[in-house]
């Protein structure tokens, strides 16, 4: 996740799809280090994920598309953020059926 802070610029807390990120890559770290499987971890960590797209509605957009329309999108997740968890998801499945 820091790669992508450095070169998108986005920090936690911008609206963007580095709010869910950075906790997914968190959970998925200590899911990890607490002996869980991949798919255990992954899955504890894709619930973080969507639990962080959730929580995007309630910020003003600092950085990206939506920037412009900051006071509109209050109430409404980043259209990022919610592709990435449901990315983590899918990938989730994709381990269950492997």
């Amino acid at each position: 996740s820091a790669a992508v802070r450095r070169l998108g610029g986005a920090e936690t807390g911008d609206k963007t799809m580095v709010d869910v990120l950075v906790p997914f890559a968190d959970a998925l770290a200590a899911a990890t280090a607490e002996g869980l499987s991949l798919t255990g971890a992954w899955d504890r960590a894709a619930t973080v994920a969507t639990a962080a797209a959730a929580r995007t509605a309630d910020l003003l957009p600092r950085r990206g598309r939506a920037r412009p329309h900051a006071e509109k999108s209050l109430g409404t997740p980043d259209a990022g953020a919610h592709s990435l968890a449901l990315i983590t998801r899918a990938v989730h499945g994709a381990l269950l059926d492997h």
